[in-house]
């Protein structure tokens, strides 16, 4: 089964360029045939010559990244996008979610659905749609909730998997707040999940555990879509002794068992340059170890774990009443994914502890592993964690309270006024994030 990928914006087109790269460089250095097939079938559709074109759709209201990202593809020379599947126009959006979603979206919303309607077409049978977008600017957010509210209307029984950016706390834009508000609050509505990369985190990533010195998004979009890559690549699920044939539809039924809880984060161990992974070993028991405890504490990566952090002791009595611990990071669902040399051997049991997960739900329906004995991305060993948890409370408080601060002084609300979004509308955003914000804290 195949999945569809839709690029929206600057943020998601640049992601999505280097997000297809990293599929295609770890399926062709495979060993496994079955797995580099299974990987190509996936994320792209195969040529009478075996050239490989991207599933996916390219959208911005500016054609100066879309034509970059074409190229770049093209000069990469082992894929490519397909002829004519990307739109642009000349005008972009100016970092307002309201005039990419109340006129970018419904202008142009035919001409999208026809693109999108084509590729899906192109597949013998479709996975989930995968949508990639920031939560900052105009045309990512704006547009891209308008297109995902289309993709829920065009394929109401498929899965739609949104992967947002998440800005620098430090601001990219004014009012990227405002725009993440509106735009998470919306995706609530039509998304299946919504798996969150903060870029405040994935460039601590990149100083701290990948020793760049200079930091440019394109080395945080390699880190982020490396992550996305050890989630999605091939991999045999508990159930099953073959390739997952539905892996969009597999991970959803993993991580989203309540429709009130829809925010997934994700952790991956090791990361690490290239000249120190060369003299690098690893070993499961110490890999999971730290894992697990970067679960509990709610780290991000493994430098500078709180190991203080405990998960509480649960009695089976104590199962009906949840107990709080200072900093202890408490999960709904987790999603294990283990890949490389000796994955059989890995001991898992730590993530099984019910002390982990709410008392209302049993730990088999909580937590899910997966496994390839083949390598990702030049790792011998590797482990990512995806997480609906507790986890993303923190950042969604923060842009909540800010972009309040700034509705309760007015500021800047004309700008979107003028497109048709009201101060009704705002006060709805808020409410959709403040339940959700109430349903995390109280798990």
């Amino acid at each position: 089964m195949s999945v569809v990928t839709v690029q929206l914006g600057q943020c998601g087109n640049q992601v999505g360029q280097e997000f297809f790269s990293v599929l295609c460089n770890d399926s062709n250095n495979a060993k496994d045939k079955l797995y580099k097939d299974c990987g190509h079938e996936r994320f792209f559709r195969e040529g009478p010559s075996k050239d490989l074109t991207a599933r996916a759709i390219l959208i911005d209201m500016e054609p100066k990244v879309i034509c970059q990202t074409i190229a770049k593809a093209a000069k990469y020379g082992k894929w490519r996008y397909g002829d004519n599947a990307h739109f642009c126009q000349k005008q972009g959006s100016g970092n307002n979610w309201a005039n990419g979603f109340s006129l970018h979206g419904p202008k142009h919303k035919e001409v999208v659905q026809d693109l999108v309607r084509k590729e899906v077409e192109q597949c013998d049978r479709l996975s989930g749609i995968l949508t990639m977008m920031s939560l900052a600017g105009g045309t990512g957010s704006g547009m891209g909730t308008y297109i995902t509210q289309c993709l829920r209307d065009m394929y109401p029984h498929t899965s739609i998997l949104n992967h947002v950016t998440w800005p620098y706390n430090t601001g990219e834009v004014i009012v990227q707040n405002y725009n993440s508000v509106l735009t998470l609050s919306h995706l609530y509505q039509f998304s299946d999940a919504i798996l969150v990369h903060e870029n405040d985190t994935v460039h601590k990533i990149c100083a701290q555990l990948m020793n760049i010195k200079h930091i440019s998004f394109n080395d945080v979009n390699k880190v982020i879509t490396h992550h996305l890559g050890s989630v999605l690549q091939p991999v045999y699920t508990a159930s099953s002794s073959r390739y997952s044939r539905n892996p969009i539809g597999e991970f959803m039924s993993s991580l989203v068992n309540h429709p009130e809880y829809k925010l997934l984060s994700l952790q991956n161990i090791p990361q690490m340059s290239s000249t120190s992974l060369a003299y690098s070993v690893f070993n499961w028991p110490g890999l999971l170890k730290h894992l697990r405890q970067m679960l509990i504490a709610n780290a991000r990566m493994e430098e500078g774990i709180d190991w203080t952090v405990r998960a509480p002791s649960v009695s089976r009595s104590d199962r009906g009443r949840p107990t709080r611990e200072l900093g202890f990071n408490r999960s709904l669902a987790n999603l294990l994914i283990l890949r490389g040399k000796d994955v059989a051997s890995a001991e898992i049991g730590g993530f099984k502890d019910p002390a982990l997960y709410v008392p209302w739900l049993p730990v088999e329906s909580a937590f899910s592993s997966w496994s390839s004995a083949v390598p990702f991305n030049g790792y011998e060993k590797s482990a990512t964690l995806v997480s609906n948890s507790q986890s993303l409370l923190g950042p969604l408080n923060s842009v909540v309270g800010k972009a309040w601060n700034m509705f309760a002084s007015r500021a800047y609300i004309h700008q979107y006024m003028k497109f048709g979004i009201s101060e009704e509308d705002f006060l709805d955003s808020f409410t959709v994030l403040e339940q959700v914000i109430s349903s995390y804290s109280q798990l």
